[in-house]
């Protein structure tokens, strides 16, 4: 069978951290197997009645196999898509997991389409996760062919195979080829993906590497921990020995330092944008915001999974399908969703999630916005997070007032660490759980 893929005093929190997840809104560590098809099947009706926008999002793990297991794709793209109405538009589309081979594309591509309502030229954000090593001009104009209109470039992993591989990851030459191959057929942006973190890395290699990407110009960057790869790197991700704590933090902070000084704008969550992106446009009018699958200049989208791992997203319902490639492939072939996990978010969670998008997303928070929409006292029912949240004031990062919370231009390269604080749980005294969750047909 052909595989479909080609293989000062010290502040209070410890900024060289980032959050646990890079790239999710949700926090999978309170998924549990009480979520199933049945709650999939009535979000999706949900979203139907609503006629709600969509997002999807297909995972193609490593080593996916076109038969059976792409026609079991194809499959749940018809279970899921047959629940959803013709009028819902498909605002955002991602394909992850790396390069398909162009037949199988071309399938897919056609069977999405004939199912989904795409957008027509330029309307829709449409990216997909490319594989250095077996991606070509003619793969880049196809992509571009079937709609993509950004892409997203991994820098290899130099894992286990020594001075070949090392000059591999140090070679800047395939990366730069592919970005002229973008400019060429008019991608809207380019994005690289690059890790830190691993044993074989020091801050002195890293800062080289980091340095050669931004000659290259690439639109926007993302930074990463290898200990919290994002989604589209955890299929077939091996965990490798680490660098030490502060070689890590020494290789954040160069990043930090080298972008900066290149133009680059920290988005929050170890990307970096150009100053003319799409993103940072939306930073600066007030409409970006976060969703489960990362960034994004959309409204709020219903976010639809296909694929083993693939997470979807309705109101406050969150699913996550099966990430074991042979149940996957039962589960379809038996005619069943591949759900194994989910979590419904509570009112509680759903409020703290509101705080942190907003803060990574417009640097600034409304608390009576807050206070005024779930009639709670701000200080109070985030008493914990205030404190942090004054010892972040007196260091400098933040600004606090009776309205606001705004981050200060030395907080903006601690935004993650920031949103940390509300990521414990409250249930202040007398506050009950049960509290307006948030509507996301309507406008905060």
């Amino acid at each position: 069978m052909a595989d479909l893929l080609h293989a000062r005093r010290e502040p209070f929190v410890r900024h060289d951290q980032g959050v646990l997840d890079p790239n999710c809104h949700a926090d999978t560590r309170k998924f549990h197997g009480g979520i199933g098809s049945l709650d999939v099947l009535r979000a999706l009706r949900v979203s139907r009645q609503k006629c709600r926008p969509l997002s999807l999002n297909v995972q193609l793990p490593a080593g996916f196999r076109s038969d059976p297991h792409f026609q079991c794709l194809l499959r749940e793209i018809d279970l899921l898509g047959c629940h959803l109405g013709a009028g819902q538009r498909v605002e955002q589309f991602h394909l992850g997991g790396g390069t398909p081979q162009a037949q199988p594309l071309q399938r897919l591509m056609a069977h999405l389409r004939n199912r989904f309502n795409f957008l027509g030229h330029e309307c829709g954000d449409y990216s997909v996760d490319v594989d250095l090593h077996h991606t070509d001009w003619a793969m880049m104009g196809l992509l571009r062919d079937q709609g993509f209109n950004h892409v997203s470039i991994g820098v290899p992993d130099i894992g286990t195979d020594g001075e070949r591989s090392a000059t591999c990851y140090q070679n800047p030459a395939p990366i730069h080829s592919l970005i002229d191959a973008a400019r060429t057929f008019g991608y809207r942006s380019v994005n690289v993906d690059l890790g830190y973190g691993h044993a074989w890395q020091t801050p002195h290699s890293f800062a080289l590497k980091l340095a050669a990407i931004i000659e290259l110009e690439p639109d926007r960057v993302q930074v990463f921990d290898y200990a919290q790869p994002p989604p589209r790197y955890r299929h077939g991700h091996h965990a490798a020995d680490a660098c030490s704590e502060d070689a890590k933090g020494a290789m954040r902070r160069i990043s930090f330092e080298q972008l900066l000084a290149a133009g680059y704008q920290p988005i929050g969550l170890g990307q970096f944008v150009r100053p003319d992106d799409d993103l940072a446009i939306a930073q600066e009018r007030g409409r970006l915001r976060r969703t489960c699958h990362g960034f994004t200049r959309h409204g709020y989208c219903d976010h639809v999974g296909f694929g083993p791992g693939a997470i979807s997203q309705f109101d406050e319902l969150y699913a996550q399908n099966t990430e074991d490639p042979e149940h996957y492939l039962q589960q379809l072939h038996s005619g069943q969703l591949a759900i194994c996990r989910g979590w419904r978010c509570e009112a509680g969670d759903q409020v703290r999630q509101l705080v942190m998008e907003r803060l990574a997303c417009d640097l600034e928070l409304d608390i009576r916005a807050i206070e005024s929409r779930y009639g709670l006292i701000f200080r109070q029912y985030f008493a914990a997070a205030w404190q942090c949240l004054q010892q972040m004031s007196e260091d400098g990062l933040v600004e606090l007032s009776e309205r606001f919370i705004s981050i200060l231009p030395a907080g903006r390269l601690e935004v993650d660490a920031i949103c940390r604080v509300f990521e414990q749980d409250v249930n202040p005294p007398g506050h009950s759980s049960s509290q307006e969750l948030i509507d996301h047909d309507a406008c905060l």
